[in-house]
């Protein structure tokens, strides 16, 4: 009986802290596909302090075709049945962190500006060293190359419109301007929110 009653007060303090906090703090994920001059998907968790202020952590993973091929490079007919998944990209990945301000565009809070800014840590590959290959075939490339990688800092502007149009789900519009010494990525996001999305009215 005494164990019930533990389990009992458990479960009761565990629904009162969880009303408390979705009083003043929103938390939720976002997932997005990235257009522009490089393409890509970017997700986050975000936390929305009192629906002013905002944090988010995340990862944006984006590639396009590489600057540096040869005019006559050629996949070859067996990249077609990896869907071209072994072909060479110049490839950009960020890990992120942000802070932002939350503006309503409306009374009801269903549209909102995430006026977000952050650093990443950021990840370039690009192939390089690219060599004819005069034997390949019809089914392999006809160059061989290699991937050089190397680390830098990017600034990340996140201007990102949400449309919480629940509690619990909602749709996302963002541009995306990533900087850093060697690269710059700028395009635009479409995606949706799941989680917490609003703080519970008192």
């Amino acid at each position: 009986m005494k164990q019930l009653l533990l389990l009992l007060s458990f479960l009761i303090s565990i629904s009162s802290v969880t009303a408390q906090f979705d009083v003043n703090n929103a938390i939720y994920t976002t997932g997005e596909l990235n257009l522009g001059n490089y393409i890509g998907f970017d997700m986050n968790l975000n936390y929305v302090y009192q629906e002013k202020y905002s944090f988010k952590v995340g990862y944006t993973g984006n590639l396009r075709k590489p600057k540096s091929q040869p005019d006559d490079y050629s996949s070859g007919l067996s990249s077609i049945f990896l869907f071209g998944l072994d072909n060479p990209y110049d490839q950009m990945e960020n890990y992120q962190i942000g802070v932002g301000r939350i503006y309503k565009l409306n009374k009801k809070g269903t549209i909102r500006l995430n006026a977000s800014f952050g650093i990443g840590y950021t990840v370039i590959r690009e192939p390089e060293n690219w060599e004819r290959v005069n034997d390949s075939g019809f089914l392999g490339e006809n160059y061989s190359w290699n991937y050089s990688k190397y680390n830098t800092v990017s600034l990340i502007l996140n201007p990102k419109i949400e449309f919480p149009f629940s509690r619990f789900y909602g749709l996302t519009l963002s541009p995306m301007l990533q900087i850093n010494k060697d690269r710059t990525y700028f395009g635009i996001g479409i995606g949706q929110m799941l989680g917490l999305l609003r703080e519970r009215k008192r």
